[in-house]
């Protein structure tokens, strides 16, 4: 009898993927809390053919060259900027990431932020907790509309149609998108959105929402510049990647009331937060929980298991993100 392939989990995953992976190959697992260092992720690589990451787990042409028995690294996230893709394709490592299933869930969480941030809900709740509310009056907390407002969405892939397809039909706004490419008239009339430049929308958008994946090319590609366009009555969402918003020009902004408030569910260097961020009251953040829901965290695992064992028993993944012959 041939010997099963060997993976690794790279961080804690649910019971039932564990089980599920340990049908088809000799599996080791990750301990809750622990995110190995790039010379230990190598170490635990040593012997693996497969193995399912996160995005703290950063695969390049050194592990690569390290890990020689290594075929295929499944990302249970969408992003996969952890990922260089052109080492793996030269190493003839078959990269896969988990796309579609988190969509409808993300363009909630993202909608859910973004009303938090108009209507100050965190700024509210934190003077409550802290006894200030002694009286009510006439401004107290005023934030800013959703409806009937203009939602700018840069980024019109899967999750900022979803995105846009909440603000149009679902809250009445106005939606102008930013893209590399534009979208087809299908799409553009099934989502509600026009296409406008990147200047024309941070100018005209009363809440921006920035869902465009990132790349060395997007680092910072919302900064002074970008941020001088914006009303100052605007609000800017990033669910995307913390490198795509310079969190410095950010909290200047915000502190100079140049923009009125700001959402970040995603920071440079995570799970570091910038501690600026943290001295400026008109900002929301969360944890990078964007697709957190059960069932959709389950979903994503689930898919990235299915890719590993489509990809070391039949030799085709499920969602490839490049194209190997399979070793």
């Amino acid at each position: 009898m041939s010997q099963r392939p060997a993976i690794l989990i790279a961080r804690a995953v649910f019971p039932e993927v564990v089980e599920r992976l340990r049908e088809h190959f000799e599996v080791e697992t990750t301990p809750p809390g622990v995110v190995w260092s790039p010379v230990e992720l190598i170490e635990r690589l040593q012997g693996k053919d497969g193995v399912l990451t996160t995005g703290s787990e950063y695969i390049d042409a050194a592990l690569l060259a390290a890990c020689p028995q290594l075929k295929i690294v499944a990302n249970l996230a969408v992003g996969h900027n952890n990922f260089d893709l052109d080492a793996m394709t030269a190493a003839g490592v078959q990269a896969t990431n988990a796309p579609d299933v988190l969509t409808e869930t993300t363009a909630d969480f993202g909608f859910a932020l973004l009303m938090a941030t108009a209507r100050r809900i965190t700024e509210s709740e934190h003077f409550l907790r802290a006894g200030q509310w002694k009286q009510w009056s006439l401004d107290l907390f005023a934030g800013a509309d959703i409806h009937g407002t203009t939602l700018g969405i840069l980024g019109m892939g899967r999750i900022g149609q979803a995105i846009a397809r909440r603000g149009a039909h679902g809250f009445g706004m106005r939606v102008v998108y930013h893209n590399r490419s534009r979208l087809d008239t299908g799409k553009e009339a099934a989502c509600g959105a026009s296409y406008v430049s990147r200047e024309d929308l941070f100018s005209q958008a009363d809440h921006v929402v920035l869902v465009l994946p990132y790349t060395p090319a997007a680092h910072h590609t919302v900064g002074a510049a970008e941020l001088a366009l914006m009303k100052p009555t605007a609000t800017l969402v990033n669910i995307a990647r913390g490198g795509i918003v310079d969190e410095n020009e950010l909290v200047a902004a915000l502190r100079e009331k140049r923009i009125a408030a700001a959402g970040l569910d995603v920071f440079e260097g995570e799970p570091q937060v910038n501690p600026a961020l943290l001295t400026v009251p008109n900002v929301v953040l969360t944890p990078h929980i964007a697709s957190a829901t059960l069932p959709t965290r389950m979903a994503m695992a689930m898919l990235a298991a299915d890719n590993l064992i489509a990809y070391l028993t039949t030799g085709q993944a499920k969602t490839p993100l490049n194209r190997v012959a399979p070793r």
